[in-house]
């Protein structure tokens, strides 16, 4: 239950509209007792009552309760379900936010340890597990606890003793029941959360690998896998189903008892009336209307297991602290930007060979330099220490003269634009992609960087910026994406610009309209080019060539081919 807590902290941003919920849950909860209990009781009143009392029974006033009690019950339900489910959503949104906003602030070397697929599964499958909370939990228990205490305070003026014996057994119906089927059920609960995961996680991998599956006759064996994952989740949530039924069963039991007793001791006399008349009918059918309201509560708590597991697999990311912290002073830096690496060693976690070995390398401000080499030597690396999304084990990084490590996160990212090879889009509109690059950017200013990289098709569009992106950008080709990336840049404006393969995917005359952007934008701007190709390198202050974490050729284009080195091999390599 410890678990819970963080998340429902989060319910603090709603508390009028989940209040509000609960208020209507209550109405509709009691306009449904007072629509059963006047209804039962005006029929047999007026079977009491017969052709001779006709004229002197009151019937107006009963029969318009009814139709009072009928009107507010399906108001009540309808304005409810608005309410409450809208406020679960809100909750959600910010529970999405919230989780996010722990997973964005986590080095990669925190998230590496987690596969994809099995990140994707908490932030949205365990993350909608926990609206049960309120819908299936809380909201249902205050609403049974209302109930009880509206019943037996009214029955009250009618008949203390049956009032109280019909409250007490509700009341222990509402302690007993829900923490004895969470015990019995908390295993199947837990069950479900993980062969639930596990069957999400094993699907994702499935689908992503079936063409190496398929090459390696492993398909079949992978699908056997699969398919006994699902049925353990099956038989996981058959016997939760069964534990709900055994509490409905229960419930309806204790139902069929109390109304037995109600009925057998209402005939005695209700109250000072030995011949209590249709007040026996009043008792009995508030009984049976009463219990209704703890239907869903009986196993209110089998899924509290289910959510508790999601909760906890949702916390075991979100209470990381960031490997990487940030000062929170914010530096005050001279335009430009100098980049000077000292010395530095870097490998991955797990991974003892070094990505980077003593590695070294200055830049002036509005220096341009190209890195090439092979697949793996670093180059990559490099730029995701100097963005600090991981950390060197030994050297300096500096920034204008100052540490790495002393620039505030807003700062460091404001000063730097970085396109990376993976192009993130989030499934929103092209103008909401676009804006995560410059937040005030006008739709002028959007369209213009569209222009610059030959996307003007995109906004000359009929739905323009509002063009729906999809997840992962589905209706662009992988050359849009690429230019996409650069557009967003270009709106950033930072003054070091770290491009990563960033012609990758692009025809050679878009090639070299994006080269000849870059120059232009970057004019004045420091900027480091990953590339394995050979386009635009004549523009470059310096180029240098990677291998096996280090440099081991430096200079112009002109000054490396007058070498005959390695950069000299790769370039006739390429010319041929």
């Amino acid at each position: 239950m410890h678990s819970l807590m963080p998340f429902l902290r989060l319910w603090r941003r709603h508390p009028w509209r989940l209040g509000l919920g609960i208020v209507l849950a209550i109405a509709t909860l009691l306009a449904s007792i007072g629509l059963l209990t006047l209804s039962g009781w005006f029929l047999a009143a007026s079977s009491v009552a017969g052709v001779a009392g006709l004229y002197s029974f009151n019937y107006m006033l009963p029969a318009a309760g009814v139709r009072g009690a009928a009107i507010i019950r399906t108001a009540a339900r309808y304005f409810e379900r608005l309410v409450s489910h809208d406020a679960t959503f809100r909750v959600l949104q910010h529970l999405r936010v919230f989780t996010f906003s722990k997973l964005i602030a986590l080095a990669p070397q925190q998230l590496a340890q987690f596969r994809q697929g099995d990140l994707l599964n908490r932030f949205v499958s365990d993350v909608d597990t926990l609206d049960h909370l309120y819908l299936r939990v809380i909201s249902p228990l205050i609403g049974a606890a209302a109930v009880i205490l509206a019943v037996t305070l009214g029955l009250s003026w009618l008949d203390v003793p049956l009032a109280l014996l019909l409250g007490g057994i509700m009341l222990a119906t509402l302690l007993l029941m829900p923490p004895l089927f969470w015990r019995v059920g908390a295993a199947a609960g837990q069950r479900i959360a993980r062969h639930q995961a596990n069957w999400r996680l094993q699907l994702t991998l499935w689908l992503t690998g079936l063409a190496e599956l398929q090459i390696y006759g492993t398909a079949v064996r992978w699908r056997a896998q699969l398919d006994q994952e699902e049925t353990d989740w099956q038989q996981a949530q058959r016997k939760q189903h069964r534990l709900q039924a055994l509490a409905q069963s229960l419930l309806l039991l204790i139902t069929g008892v109390t109304v037995t007793l109600l009925l057998w001791i209402s005939a005695a006399g209700v109250g000072y009336d030995s011949a209590p008349g249709a007040l026996i009918a009043l008792f009995v059918f508030c009984g049976l209307a009463a219990f209704e309201a703890l239907a869903p509560v009986a196993g209110a708590f089998l899924p509290l297991a289910q959510v508790t597991s999601a909760a906890q697999r949702v916390q075991e990311i979100i209470d990381q602290p960031p490997a990487i912290r940030f000062p929170s002073a914010k530096i005050h830096s001279t335009p430009g930007i100098s980049l000077a690496l000292d010395n530095i060693q870097f490998s991955y976690p797990q991974r003892p060979e070094a990505v980077l070995n003593h590695f070294s390398l200055h830049l002036q401000p509005g220096e341009h330099l190209a890195l090439l080499g092979p697949t793996g030597c670093g180059k990559s690396s490099l730029l995701a220490l100097i963005t600090r999304g991981w950390e060197a084990q030994q050297g300096s990084i500096t920034l204008n003269d100052q540490p790495l490590a002393n620039w505030d996160e807003a700062s460091l990212r404001q000063r730097i634009s970085v396109v990376t090879q993976r192009v993130h889009l989030f499934s929103q509109t092209l103008r909401d992609n676009l804006l995560l690059a410059a937040p005030t950017a006008s739709d002028e200013q959007l369209i213009e960087a569209l222009h610059q990289v030959g996307l003007g098709h995109l906004a000359d569009h009929s739905e323009g910026l509002n063009a729906w992106m999809g997840e992962g950008g589905r209706p662009l080709s992988g050359g849009e994406l690429r230019r996409l990336a650069i557009a967003r840049a270009v709106l950033h404006g930072g003054d070091l610009w770290l491009l990563d393969e960033p012609t990758e995917g692009l025809d050679a005359t878009t090639e070299q309209q994006i080269l000849t952007l870059l120059q232009q934008v970057s004019h004045g701007k420091t900027l480091i080019m990953v590339t394995h190709r050979l386009s635009g390198l004549t523009h470059m202050d310096r180029i240098c060539v990677m291998d096996q974490g280090q440099i081991i050729e430096s200079g112009t284009h002109d000054e490396l081919i007058s070498k005959a080195g390695r950069y000299w091999r790769f370039h006739q390599r390429f010319a041929l």
